[in-house]
């Protein structure tokens, strides 16, 4: 079901923890799921990503993706970070389960939310970020909600 890059990242995950006084921390969960997913960044003067660590709560596909998720923009500049989708993390991990890609939307909010909070402490303007959903599901219609 899940390929041995998901298998390795979620056994052996990468840059776990905190970063103290980190550039940007972004939060972001998924409430349908319970997955919860916090990235810390830490950018130099230059723009690149010197570290980056994460804490998350949820599936072993939601650690697997912060892992490889962290991994992708480690030694990045803000801009190529920007540019990680979560097509590039599934690909990178050789692929999901169709019912786990929202771990991947997962990873790359919280990448673009650790960016805006490093836009914000900073007073910068990002070009190409917006301001993150704390949910993932934020401003979807639940159809499975019965009134």
């Amino acid at each position: 079901m899940y390929s041995e890059k998901v298998m390795d990242h979620f056994q052996n995950p990468r840059n776990v923890g905190e970063i103290e006084n980190a550039s940007g921390v972004g939060t972001v969960g998924n409430a349908k799921c319970g997955d919860i997913m916090r990235m810390y960044l830490d950018i130099d003067d230059n723009g690149i990503i010197r570290d980056v660590k994460f804490k998350t709560f949820g599936c072993g596909a939601a650690v697997a993706t912060s892992s490889m998720a962290t991994e992708l923009v480690k030694g990045k500049s803000i801009q190529e970070a920007l540019q990680v989708t979560n097509k590039a993390v599934m690909e990178a991990l050789d692929g999901l389960p169709p019912v786990k890609v929202h771990c991947s939307l997962l990873a790359e909010e919280a990448i673009h939310a650790a960016l805006w909070d490093y836009a914000q402490k900073n007073s910068i303007k990002i070009e190409g970020l917006s301001k993150p959903k704390s949910d993932i599901h934020e401003g979807e219609e639940d159809e499975s909600e019965e009134y």
